[in-house]
């Protein structure tokens, strides 16, 4: 069994800074749907038993549009052929998964409705999803999970942007797991954005997003796979009109649901810790 350890880095640069600092305009194909292409590399992801290293190509969207809030990305695993002994992916054949995808859809509630329920501090509300897909060579090496629930956008009175969401997850395929094919746990993501200052006649923002995620069936008959756990991304952007760069920092505690430190029959899994990424894009 390939136990997959892939994930974009979320760099959101070029859009989110964009719209941070009001007076820079530059030019895309599109109005409202921003789109890059990056190169990122990664090290020590821990989504599968083991630590994973990898250097990829990914494609990133973003839009926002009245009642249409986006994000999404597609991966292609171990496109230059670089990564260790865990990491298989497009050029390997039979093993590895051509590509991996991640969006984000929200729908306002408020404004398909043409009915105003912010309450306080949050401004308006969504049906949130989060979908997830890595299309392996077999069922054992393919992912398909959808999340679905309630978003919302949160006016802080500063700079910070936030957004939370909560969701019931649908686990159709999970590389052969005991959950698949059943509504299985929830998940709750909090993300958020702050500029920070100019840079090198860039703009340097934080940016980062928490997942939590619980009440999983997964871990009632194992003592390798858990109910719940963390993933928490720590991101410093610098953007320019079209190039970007990210360094990004990334907690993981029992990462993909598999226990911190178990024993796995001669090797032990190792899920909880830090994982790092650098990205550099283009944003069109």
């Amino acid at each position: 069994m390939k136990y997959k350890s892939l994930i974009a880095a979320t760099t959101l640069a070029a859009t989110m800074t964009t719209s941070a600092w009001a007076d820079e305009s530059p030019q895309y194909l599109s109005d409202w749907w921003h789109q890059s292409v990056n190169v990122v590399g990664s090290y020590h992801t821990r989504f599968g038993p083991h630590p994973n290293n990898d250097i990829y190509l990914e494609y990133e969207a973003f839009a926002h549009k009245d009642w249409f809030d986006f994000y999404g990305y597609v991966d292609v695993p171990k496109f230059f052929g670089t990564g260790n002994a865990n990491d298989v992916g497009i050029w390997d054949k039979g093993k590895g998964s051509p590509l991996f995808m991640e969006i984000e859809p929200r729908f306002s509630i408020d404004k398909l409705t043409n009915t105003d329920l912010s309450i306080g501090p949050i401004k308006q509300w969504y049906f949130a999803n989060n979908y997830i897909y890595d299309m392996g060579p077999n069922d054992k090496n393919r992912q398909n999970t959808w999340y679905m629930g309630l978003g919302t956008d949160i006016d802080t009175g500063t700079k910070l942007s936030l957004s939370l969401n909560v969701y019931a997850k649908y686990q159709w395929e999970n590389y052969g797991a005991t959950n698949e094919d059943s509504w299985d746990g929830y998940r709750f993501k909090v993300k958020y954005m702050y500029p920070i200052t100019t840079l090198w006649g860039g703009n340097l923002a934080y940016i980062g997003f928490t997942n939590f995620d619980w009440g999983s069936d997964l871990g009632n008959n194992s003592t390798v796979r858990t109910k719940n756990s963390i993933a928490s991304s720590h991101i410093l952007a610098l953007s320019y009109a079209h190039w970007h760069y990210s360094f990004v920092a990334r907690y993981f505690h029992n990462g993909g649901q598999w226990e911190g430190s178990a024993d796995l029959g001669g090797s032990r899994t190792n899920n909880t810790g830090w994982g790092y990424y650098l990205v550099a894009g283009y944003s069109f």
